[in-house]
């Protein structure tokens, strides 16, 4: 078989081929066109017909195989990336970045957190859309404490890790029920044991929230869970891959996601937020002549724009004083609101502590790292990396 003018699309380069075809055409497995995806060799983009899966750029196929320059026929072009210093590949299903949009699994996050819930949102990161695990969860008695919201979800995620057996062995049915069970005692610990409600809405009932405003809390949950790969996700992979339950490596996750570069943006966002309130302009122009930028504006990942952060703020009703916040912020360092900017902004909105918004995302951020748990557990490739010692030699040498 190989690749040339389609009858119907032109050629190869107008044309997107479905997983199956290109692995016909390239004679590899699935695992290996996921590393052709993840290097930028071969474009995907989302099948309009169904979401869920994905199409393959022909033209990007036919380069591999040779076909643009001269190689007979049916050759594949090997893959073998350049080596970079502690570098190691890993295969997920989870997310993808492409064209400045990210895809939860092929479903565009942007459109698809303007209605689902967390859970819809677990089910559909877990692969488990057949079979509902969080149905039937019941309030556990013996609830997590801790004096903050952020010491009691750690404190009902690391108990968890504790009880839960090791994952190795275990069935995808049982470990998936097993993860939703943990978030739903994570959940509780939280805002406090009540009726069996939306994730969203216990939460907002904890935080002492209108009711109509929970669905601005909702859409932020499901923005947070997850982007591309991180340390967060290199630590619950590596937990994952050793053999700990899906509680136990999203905790080794969480506990990264808390120190990041994202956590700690997100913490100088929230006080920028909280200054800039009062004098918008002022502030934004003290901050530029100071720093050169502003916590939460901007991101290299997205150079035209978060699209978490326009789902978020597209329909946040904010107040003249968080507009004029976001307007000044924009208009002084030249870069668009980001996420954590933007969670920021919805953390006032609601009328969250000072801490809400990292709570929010620390607790969005579990549904994902759950999703890379699961996904190691039972599709994963094992994660190989070596160490050099490259420290002091033994007297005597």
């Amino acid at each position: 078989m190989t690749l040339g003018v389609s009858e119907r699309d032109g050629e190869a380069g107008d044309r997107w081929i479905p997983r199956a075809e290109v692995l016909s055409l390239l004679g590899v497995k699935t695992q290996t066109l996921y590393a052709y995806v993840s290097r930028g060799r071969i474009t995907a983009r989302p099948d309009p017909a169904d979401p869920r899966r994905s199409l393959y750029a022909a033209a990007d196929v036919a380069r591999l195989k040779g076909a643009s320059s001269g190689e007979a026929p049916g050759v594949v072009v090997s893959f073998e990336p350049p080596a970079v210093k502690g570098e190691s590949l890993i295969q997920s299903t989870v997310s993808q970045i492409t064209e400045g949009r990210l895809y939860y699994r092929g479903r565009d996050v942007a459109q698809w957190a303007q209605n689902a819930t967390v859970e819809e949102t677990a089910r559909l990161l877990w692969g488990a859309e057949d079979v509902n695990p969080f149905a039937g969860l019941g309030v556990r008695v013996d609830s997590a404490g801790g004096a903050s919201h952020r010491a009691r979800l750690f404190a009902a995620l690391a108990r968890r890790a504790e009880e839960d057996r090791s994952s190795t062995g275990r069935s995808p049915e049982a470990l998936k029920a097993e993860a939703a069970s943990a978030m739903n005692e994570v959940v509780d610990a939280v805002s406090g044991p009540g009726p069996r409600l939306f994730f969203h809405q216990r939460l907002a009932r904890g935080w002492k929230m209108l009711e109509r405003d929970s669905v601005h809390l909702r859409r932020a949950l499901v923005l947070a869970a997850d982007l591309d790969l991180d340390p967060a996700v290199l630590a619950t992979r590596a937990a994952a891959s050793g053999g700990a339950s899906p509680a136990g490596a999203a905790f080794a996750g969480l506990v990264t996601a808390a120190g990041s570069p994202t956590a700690r943006t997100l913490t100088q966002a929230i006080a920028y937020v909280a200054e800039a309130r009062r004098d918008p302009a002022g502030a934004a122009q003290r901050r530029m002549a100071a720093d050169g930028a502003i916590p939460g504006f901007g991101n290299e990942g997205f150079p035209h724009g978060d699209p978490r952060a326009d789902a978020l703020l597209a329909l946040a009703e904010l107040p003249q004083d968080l507009t004029a916040v976001i307007r000044e912020a924009e208009a002084a360092s030249g870069q668009r609101a980001g996420f954590t900017a933007a969670l920021a902004v919805i953390a006032r909105r609601l009328d969250l502590p000072r801490d809400g918004a990292s709570d929010v995302l620390l607790i969005g951020r579990l549904t994902g790292l759950m999703a890379h748990a699961l996904d190691q557990i039972i599709d994963g490739s094992p994660i190989r990396a070596r160490l050099r010692y490259v420290g002091a030699r033994p007297a005597g040498d």
